[in-house]
């Protein structure tokens, strides 16, 4: 079986990480449609090229390299290329790196694929605008108001950033690709959580990824002097929080699962002085599962219970939605796949959901879709010390080529998901 060379896969990896660097700040700056992050486009275009793939970027940023036939369906390797602020170098880039060697190893080979194999660098996968816009693109959700109206948190509207990158908003509407274009869709990550690391596994086979749901919450009291206001007099909306915090794991074990979260992400007071107590708290919950159902049930219990807190408290509760992405699961027969070949190199591994959200989970209901992930040492991304051991990812990529090179060759029989 031909071999994937990790020091090309290193020296990639390394190349993008100085797209972003900034004198004098830690970590990575590649936000979404700013320079870097246009910058680090131009450079694979230009791999592409040095590849002799067929390239292209489509209405939405996304960066498409093509390799094989063009009359059939491709399979798709593909991940992001922008970066949250002070970000580490692996985040996203370990799937486009590896989606790159998967190709360079396919041609030294001398390897011809039956089907077309595609490299997709993914365009704004973290948020600053709302979505995972590149992903979304080409399955078919966005909508055309969305477009018009989405902003980052500084206010800045996606449009006027996609023009200062020289891209017009509403020609993501058409980056779509119809589902009989792709054979499969396979994404290589790194976990960015614990888990792996911390039960010494090498590899992480994605059954499926979390639901979320995000809410912006307030708890509006009466502000008063902090010196003069007595204790069981007082309408303070920071108890009210404190109070939920509490009851977080309460709620799990009632009406969650193993793979429930829910995350008090962000708070705000006001006034926001230190002799005044809180009339007011801005907050988020964040909640997370692989079970629709299971999500529903932490919703209403997180209504329930901070409804109670505030008539405890005096306080008025409001809350409103800003989103809710229902789970999503890879194919079981890719998973099937990807577990006896994980087996057959001899791979220590387990079969696990994904707690963050991925490009991929966008194409679960629009193709064949799977992931493999790779250790984070200490569970720790988005934060300049990121790290993957160069070993953990080798491994981690040549699962990745040997599950593309069974996809690839229609000769090759490919292991069913048990029924």
């Amino acid at each position: 079986m031909p071999r994937i060379n990790i020091d090309r896969i290193e020296q990639d990896i390394l190349a993008i990480a100085r797209f972003g660097l900034q004198e004098g700040r830690q970590g990575v700056y590649r936000q979404g449609f700013g320079k870097a992050d246009m910058e680090v486009r131009k450079w694979l275009g230009r791999t592409f090229d040095e590849l002799g793939m067929a390239h292209r970027m489509d209405g939405a940023g996304n960066v498409i390299g093509r390799y094989g036939p063009g009359d059939k369906p491709a399979i798709a390797i593909g991940s992001h290329l922008d970066s949250v602020p002070a970000a580490g170098m692996f985040d996203g880039v370990l799937g486009v790196a590896a989606g790159l060697e998967v190709v360079r190893t396919l041609q030294e080979n001398g390897i011809e694929p039956d089907h077309p194999i595609e490299v997709i660098g993914t365009s704004e996968e973290e948020g600053r605008f709302g979505g995972m816009l590149g992903a979304q693109a080409m399955t078919g959700h966005i909508t055309r108001e969305w477009l018009e109206t989405a902003s980052d948190e500084r206010g800045n509207a996606l449009k006027d950033a996609m023009a200062e990158a020289g891209l017009d908003v509403f020609e993501a509407l058409h980056a779509y690709r119809r589902p009989e274009e792709f054979r499969a869709f396979l994404e290589l990550h790194i976990e960015q959580g614990p888990i792996l690391d911390s039960e010494r596994q090498t590899i992480g086979v994605v059954e499926g990824i979390s639901g979320v749901f995000k809410w912006n919450c307030r708890l509006i009291g009466k502000a008063g002097h902090a010196g003069t206001a007595p204790m069981d007099m007082r309408s303070d909306a920071f108890m009210g929080i404190a109070d939920f915090a509490h009851e977080i794991q309460r709620i799990i074990d009632e009406e969650g699962s193993d793979k429930s979260r829910i995350t008090i992400g962000h708070v705000g007071l006001k006034p926001g002085f230190p002799h005044t107590v809180p009339g007011e708290a801005d907050f988020t919950i964040v909640g997370r599962d692989l079970d629709e159902e299971v999500m529903r049930g932490l919703a209403n219990a997180c209504r329930r219970v901070l409804s109670s807190i505030a008539r405890k408290h005096r306080l008025k509760f409001e809350y409103e939605e800003m989103s809710w992405l229902k789970p999503a699961f890879c194919d079981k027969d890719l998973v099937a796949m990807i577990e006896a070949k994980t087996k057959a190199l001899g791979y220590s591994y387990k079969v696990m959901p994904s707690g963050a959200g991925h490009d991929a989970q966008f194409f679960c209901d629009h193709t064949r879709a799977a992931m493999i992930f790779v250790p984070s040492v200490g569970g720790i991304s988005h934060a300049p010390d990121e790290w993957t051991h160069w070993s953990d990812i080798e491994q981690g990529a040549q699962l990745l080529f040997e599950t593309v090179l069974e996809l690839a060759c229609e000769t090759v029989a490919k292991p069913k998901a048990d029924a």
